[in-house]
């Protein structure tokens, strides 16, 4: 009876109480952060509970397969050529901040290229729950969606190749599975659509949901993580949607959305139960200060020149696209996480990484009149009004009636 109250509080604390702090501006995700932390203070190693673990597996999977399920290859193919450039600077980008790790913080190049990713790679998922709530039209919305998407497909990339590197056989080997297993997702999500689905209306989210749990296994067996395989999974769902319509469909993404926010908060919280205590520190504190005023200033600028310069953008606009991209709260999640575990990342950076995110994260919610969200239920609705705006249009409509003619 204890456990199952103890249970009962995580699940009111971590579904609720974030939510009803979104209206100080501090996003969801980070509260759930914090109470893990708290957690791991008040606790230590009793606080590291295999059920949220694997409740923690059942968020970021689910959290990655709907990424891939947004994925629209019309909506990329239309901005190919300004997103191909966007890859390109990203790829310089990468590459010199993953020489100044190597050159100055005395890592090795791959775990130099992992922080890298760390600190330059938007979350997409994150990114795409806020876009209809930061006020953006809809020439924004799409650009912030296919930067975030071509970036995420890029990182991933990045990641997969990175973790293997240090063997090529077993690089070649992982790849040959991955490939296989893109070439047999759609056979298996076609013979579940001609045998299964007929059977059980209704089934489809299950079976996708399943599906795509099974491939995020399956690639954190090769060595990388949960998250690719179930982006690809996600991935090959939308590709089929001409073939199999309700697979990839709005009901069942938005099913899947409403699955992940459910999941999503034991992942932060599983997150902070496991920040070490040496990264609570001093030196922590400055080192994510200092990579903060050097890192975000340095991505807001060089996607507001894209815009600016490249693409003949207006800087209000330019600024808007840059600022909706900034959080990068999953994948520095990830990866410091991965660092941690693989490559013995020191507590103070694993601090100064979780301070960027944080700062990274809260940006949009505080300077573009709208809170961090992850509410799945307003995914279609228009950007909700700031209240100032919604006085003067109550005014306006006041004067527009007093001013009508007498019948």
């Amino acid at each position: 009876m204890r456990n199952e109250l103890i249970y009962l509080v995580l699940i009111f604390g971590l579904l609720v109480v974030p939510r009803a702090l979104q209206r100080f501006k501090i996003p969801a995700p980070l509260t759930c952060l914090l109470f893990g932390v708290g957690a791991m203070l008040a606790w230590g190693d009793q606080s590291h509970d295999p059920l949220v673990g694997w409740l923690a597996t059942l968020g970021i999977s689910s959290l990655f397969l709907f990424a891939g399920l947004e994925v629209d290859p019309a909506q990329l193919r239309k901005g190919l050529w300004p997103l191909l450039a966007h890859l390109g600077i990203r790829t310089v980008t990468l590459s010199v901040a993953a020489w100044l790790a190597w050159r100055y913080l005395d890592l090795d190049w791959r775990p130099a290229t992992l922080l890298a990713l760390a600190l330059l790679t938007p979350s997409t998922g994150f990114i795409l729950d806020t876009l209809e709530r930061l006020g953006l039209d809809e020439a924004e919305r799409f650009w912030v969606t296919s930067k975030a998407i071509a970036g995420e497909l890029f990182a991933l990339i990045v990641l997969f190749v990175v973790l293997q590197a240090n063997d090529p056989v077993h690089l070649g080997l992982s790849s040959l599975a991955l490939v296989a297993m893109i070439v047999g997702l759609p056979l298996i999500f076609i013979a579940l659509g001609r045998w299964v689905v007929p059977h059980a209306p209704g089934s489809e989210f299950s079976l996708l949901v399943m599906v795509g749990l099974v491939a995020a296994f399956a690639t954190a067996k090769l060595g990388v993580y949960y998250l690719v395989g179930a982006f690809v999974a996600g991935l090959i769902a939308r590709l089929l949607r001409i073939r199999m319509p309700r697979l990839a469909s709005t009901q069942n993404l938005h099913a899947v959305r409403l699955f992940a926010t459910f999941f999503v908060p034991f992942y932060f919280f599983n997150s902070g139960t496991k920040v070490p205590e040496g990264a609570l520190s001093w030196e922590a504190l400055g080192m994510g200060l200092a990579l903060t005023a050097a890192v975000l200033p340095f991505r807001i600028g060089t996607i507001w020149l894209q815009r600016r310069f490249m693409f003949g953008e207006d800087h209000a606009s330019s600024l808007r696209v840059s600022i909706s991209l900034a959080p990068t709260l999953i994948f520095t999640l990830v990866l410091a996480g991965i660092l941690r575990d693989r490559f013995a990342l020191s507590d103070a950076l694993f601090g100064a990484l979780l301070l960027y995110t944080t700062l990274t994260t809260i940006l949009p919610s505080l300077v573009m009149r709208a809170p961090f969200d992850v509410d799945p239920m307003d995914v279609r609705r228009k950007p909700a009004a700031h209240p100032e705006d919604a006085i003067k249009s109550d005014h306006a409509n006041g004067a527009a009636k007093d001013s009508r003619p007498a019948s």
